[in-house]
């Protein structure tokens, strides 16, 4: 690591450094300097002394810094005297420079400042283009301007040649002064100083840039400065809507100033192109009535300091010391509270940041410094430095004092307290022997400190003002160590951030203070200190604390409780690159920066914010994340981002990582970050809502109770899903903790996670899925060759997918994601809707509409279905439940509070066999064995409600009742009579419409049909369970979900007024209650690939609030009847 040097300022404006390779601070060699402020940079730091001038120190290197002055003797050739001075008048200048525009004598070249010397005389540049010449430096050519050149021609009218002379900056290593700019007025007196950008967003290593306050609060820019040029040029005003009293700029593009009214300014567009920027921007202060004291920048951080005034009032009797003595019972202290801010989200997109979070520590300033390391003056006026900086949590986790020996003796200075730095700071303007009760001397500002007063007290009394510093983070809990008490005798708050000469003069020479006392500092800067978190400095010791080091005399006077405030809270940011799919014209993957920034409060509540860098100056935040899915695209590592915004928009953010880690990785850090904020440990709980997607991807909600309340019900949209580790195609679950699930291939599964507990390690097993991917071959019939896959030019590809919108070849088709693996060749799969001939073939008039599997006189295309299948293998916490394959499930719903011996899973095999699981419980999720229950055809779809209800559908839409079920014996009724036993009611369907899935809730039962509509069976009474009638509900339906409580939620087909999205979306049905069971709304959630949805286990009912029993006579709360659809009379088979 480079030697580099931390700088500091005390009271008395005498200026130290302190080297990374030592650990003892070192004066400048100018005894007589006396600086107010400092900011350094990379190898370079500014000052402004109390004579008003900028002051320049430059670090030494083996390298000097010399600048070449060049300058022009021009000729022209006459027929008499050849080649002379004399030009014509519409010539250039004898002596000019390259461009023959400015007159350039060589004795109107003189030294900037006294930092610099002449390193010899002129002389001439004997090389022409770089190469050498025998012509003496002369170049010719026809005329000016034109292209010289050293070879003289017959036609060469003109010459010219170079002189050069170096000079050398010969004042590094000490404070040179920067001389005032001649001809253009300097600016008036500056008060503030701050350099920055030589790392630039566009272009690293570049040289830095100087802004400046005037005591007016105009800002400057200065102008030139270049690494042969260190000291610029001159200082250009740049215009601002507000008085500034301080700014900062950082290493980057961001530079943020504080104003007179205490608000803040940033700068925005700065680049290298326009280097003081386009616009300001206001930003208010941390909070109200707040005032912003203090700004320092670094690259991607902003720390404020801010002031406010706090009252106390507190017993007498409870204060031991006597300047806390006050007459009577009750004491009334008015102190002064500082307080530090990290401003989150603020980076070279977005300049203004997104919020403040608090941080512990009562300091008089900070300062970014490399590394967007913290340095700081503490209360005490003790140096601090922020322990735990890194890029990746940047508020960093505590303050340890900078512990650098001092002078000749080799004892460690010390953060002294502000009782004893008063007694020879500018901030003290009483004697030091004054009591609380005596009056306050007047504070009489001096030239250099009359703005800031200005700023910092108007409107303010003199009072005392006790301040209290807090304690470092690490210190934070424990009631026993020692705390940074600074009482302060002073009765007036005077500005902090100037150096008044002759308040120190007083005071030193009434103490007698001399330089062995050590420091008491008032100004730091660590922006050219390269030091990080890991960084192994002796003075930088996080072993001990800032209380620690302070003499014991401090704790001898107890302050009230009152006066303590300690906030301690921490950001934490990760960030990466990722691709971005640019949904519009041209639709395409863009690479973008992306950043996930969480902050933790004293309260040990976190917030998180992911911000989307699409350009340099573009900027998109995300916040409250409602889902993270991941999606199949083009094979890549995909997943979509939903937020409440951009669910009702049905547009997700969709991002790709380079790789199956990285997508994971930022998964995973983005789910844990959302479930932090929203208070979600652990596994699912009990009542929570299962679903999976198209993709195989299970989700869960954990539902509130408003999210069925009958009145402000919460909002599909607000609905947060996670992601379970695991593949499936249907899950259904009950209050009791018992998760079933599918996968595409059939296999039965149960969650190892159960009663809601954690899966440990040992219960994640390897879960392997098979699922078939599709591809068409299309042919048309032509009356030369038959059937041929060359097609009319408006046909679909004669490859493709089962819309035929997209060409879809067997070459070119890959699994559906990265994760699965090819476990078979392509074959034609016979087993297609409609049948098929013995080749695969399906027939049909024209594309697209219904095929058939046989060929007629009419039929002029065809198609066949090619498959293939693949697996997945996740490591997941799902229990394998063989060996019988299963197309349906369905777990009986009951009530949180329920207790079951056993409960009842009823099944379909992907033969259409009617199962019963035995043995099921809590304690033993997966159950022992099948109970067959017989039927005379396969059925499709099944499920069980309330009152152990059993509803089933069989292949041909026909819906039948299963009586006489109940928990002691699930699937029938009476031993007694084994050979008899109980049968299957056959229900009518809704006329013309053949059903295909159905849920039973605890009194209702829902159906969809294969034209997407939503059926609601009429009727049902305990003494009359297989119900009346059919009554058409919505349409625009594929899957539906009925629970305990008989909410109703579906996976709609499509979304309103969204044509383009995916098919799948999550719904919940409003309204539904006793009265009103059918419900009367839908309330539009998330979708675009939604497949399955059970709200079964979600029993949370939200508190009703009693109700007076109405007078009158008593009302039926059966609601009227509508007109049934269907009808029908129960026939026992």
């Amino acid at each position: 690591m480079p030697i580099t040097l931390l700088w500091a300022v005390d009271v008395y404006g005498r200026v130290y450094s302190l080297s990374t390779a030592s650990g003892r601070w070192e004066r400048a060699d100018d005894r007589l300097l006396e600086l107010k402020r400092v900011t350094a940079g990379k190898g370079r730091s500014w000052g402004i002394g109390c004579d008003h001038h900028v002051y320049l120190n430059i670090l030494p290197s083996e390298t000097s810094i010399r600048y070449r002055e060049e300058t022009y003797e021009n000729q022209r050739w006459n027929p008499v005297d050849g080649f002379t001075e004399m030009l014509l008048p519409t010539d250039r200048w004898p002596w000019s420079d390259v461009t023959g525009m400015n007159y350039q004598p060589l004795h109107s070249f003189q030294l900037p400042s006294l930092s610099w010397e002449w390193e010899g005389d002129w002389y001439v540049d004997q090389s022409c283009g770089g190469e050498p010449s025998q012509t003496g430096g002369w170049e010719y050519a026809v005329d000016f301007p034109a292209n010289f050149s050293p070879d003289k021609k017959w036609n060469s009218c003109v010459r010219r040649r170079r002189w050069i002379r170096y000079r050398r900056y010969t004042a590094q290593g000490t404070w040179a002064k920067i001389p005032l700019d001649h001809p253009k007025k300097p600016p008036l007196p500056l008060c503030d100083i701050s350099c920055g950008g030589w790392e630039m967003s566009d272009q690293s290593g570049r040289y830095p840039y100087l802004w400046g306050v005037s005591q007016q609060g105009q800002v400057w820019f200065r102008e030139g400065i270049h690494p042969r040029v260190p000291e610029g040029s001159s200082w250009e005003e740049v215009e601002v809507p507000k008085e500034v009293a301080q700014l900062s700029a950082g290493p980057g593009d961001l530079l943020w100033a504080v104003l007179w009214d205490g608000n803040l300014l940033v700068r925005t567009g700065l680049s290298l192109d326009s280097p003081t920027g386009t616009l300001w921007k206001e930003v208010d202060s941390p909070q109200k009535e707040v005032e912003a004291l203090h700004v320092a920048v670094g690259v991607s951080v902003v720390w404020v300091v801010t002031k406010d005034y706090k009252v106390n009032q507190y017993s007498s009797h409870s204060l031991q010391s006597r300047e806390w003595q006050c007459s009577g019972k009750i004491c009334i202290t008015t102190y002064v509270c500082l307080q530090v801010w990290f401003r989150r989200g603020v980076n070279s997109h977005n300049p203004c940041g997104s919020g403040w979070i608090s941080i512990g520590g009562e300091m008089m300033m900070v300062d970014v410094g490399l590394n967007d390391q913290v340095w700081a003056v503490g209360e005490d006026r003790g140096l601090y430095f922020r322990m735990g900086v890194t890029q990746s949590e940047p508020s960093g986790n505590g303050w340890i004092p900078v512990s650098a020996q001092w002078g000749n003796s080799k004892e460690i200075a010390p953060p002294r307290s502000l009782t004893e730095a008063s007694q020879g700071s500018v901030l003290s303007c009483t004697d030091s022997d004054s009591e609380l009760g005596d009056s306050p001397k007047p504070f009489i500002p001096t030239s250099d400190s009359f703005i800031t007063s200005l700023v910092s007290d108007r409107e303010k009394t003199p009072t005392p003002q006790p301040s209290i510093t807090e304690l470092p983070q690490a210190e934070i809990g424990e009631p026993s160590a020692p705390i940074l008490p600074t009482l302060e005798t002073t009765g007036q708050d005077v500005p902090w951030s100037n150096v008044d000469l002759e308040g120190a003069e007083a005071a030193r020479s009434a103490q007698g203070a001399g330089e062995e006392d050590g420091p008491v500092w008032t100004w730091i800067t660590g922006g050219g200190c390269d030091v990080d978190a890991s960084s192994q400095i002796s003075w930088l010791s996080p072993t001990g604390t800032a209380a620690g080091s302070l003499p014991s005399v401090l704790n001898s006077s107890p302050l009230p409780p009152a006066l303590f405030h300690v906030t301690c809270q921490s950001v934490w940011v990760r960030k990466g690159a990722l691709r971005w799919w640019r949904d519009w014209k041209p639709q395409r993957w863009v690479d973008v920066g992306v950043a996930l920034e969480q902050s933790t409060n004293s309260a040990g509540k976190k917030d998180s914010i992911f911000f989307v860098y699409y350009t340099q100056y573009d900027e998109r935040k995300v916040c409250d994340m409602t889902a993270l899915v991941p999606v199949l695209r083009d094979c890549h590592y995909a997943f979509a981002v939903y937020t409440t915004q951009r669910t009702r928009q049905r547009w997700p953010l969709v991002l790709a990582a380079q790789t199956e880690k990285d997508m994971n990785d930022w998964l995973s850090l983005l789910s844990d970050c959302c479930c932090e904020c929203r208070g979600i440990k652990g596994p699912p709980s009990r009542q929570a809502m299962w679903s999976t997607t198209s993709k195989g991807d299970i989700m869960v909600h954990e539902p509130s109770f408003s999210l069925e309340a009958p009145t402000h019900t919460l909002a599909c949209d607000l609905m947060y899903w996670r992601q379970v580790p695991g593949h499936l195609r249907c899950v259904e679950s009950n209050s009791l903790g018992l998760v079933w699930g599918i996968g595409w291939d059939g296999t039965a599964w149960v969650y190892s996670g159960r009663n809601g507990q954690q899966p440990v390690p040992g219960q994640l097993h390897t879960q392997t899925d098979v699922r078939s991917v599709h591809v068409y071959e299309n042919q048309r019939w032509n009356p030369m060759t038959g059937y041929t896959d060359k097609g009319l030019p408006t046909d679909r590809p004669m490859w493709s997918d089962e819309s035929g919108l997209k060409e879809c070849t067997k070459g070119n088709t890959h699994p559906p994601s990265p994760q699965w693996s090819w476990v078979t060749e392509w074959a034609v799969d016979y087993n297609v809707p409609g049948g098929t001939d013995k080749e695969g073939w399906q027939y049909a008039a024209d594309f697209p509409v219904t095929f058939h599997g046989h060929k007629t006189m009419k039929d002029f295309v065809r198609r066949r279905r090619w498959t293939r299948k693949c697996k997945i293998t996740p490591r997941a916490p799902w229990l394998q439940v063989p060996p019988i394959p299963l197309s349906d499930i369905s777990v009986m719903p009951c009530l949180a509070q329920s207790r079951m011996e056993q409960v009842p899973v009823w099944a379909i095999s992907d033969k259409g066999d009617v199962l019963c699981r035995l043995g099921v419980s809590p304690e033993n999720p997966a159950g022992s064995s099948w109970l067959h229950v017989g039927t005379d055809q396969p059925f499709k779809s099944i499920s069980i409600g309330g009152a152990s209800q059993v509803w089933a559908i069989a292949k041909d839409g026909a819906v039948f009742y299963r009586g006489s079920v109940s928990p002691q014996n699930p699937a029938v009724y009476g031993r007694s009579r084994p050979s008899a036993g109980e049968c299957w009611y056959h229900i009518p369907s809704p006329p013309r419409q053949t059903l295909k899935q159905l849920s039973v809730g605890r009194t209702s039962v829902f159906a969809v049909d294969e034209n997407s509509n939503l059926w609601y069976r009429q009727g049902l009474t305990p003494s009359y369970p297989q119900g009346s009638a059919w009554e058409l509900i919505s349409n625009n339906v594929t899957k539906v979900s009925v629970g305990p409580l008989d909410q109703v939620w579906i996976v709609a087909e499509g979304v309103p007024g969204f044509p383009s999205e995916t098919s799948g979306a999550v719904c919940h049905r409003l309204g539904v209650g006793p009265m009103q069971p059918k419900g009367q709304s839908w309330d539009y959630g998330i979708g675009g690939g939604w497949e399955h949805i059970s709200v079964r286990g979600n029993s949370t009912e939200a508190p009703r609030p009693a109700h007076p029993a109405p007078a009158g006579l008593p009302r039926s709360p059966v609601p009227p009847r509508q007109q049934p659809q269907a009808n029908g009379n129960i026939v026992g088979v």
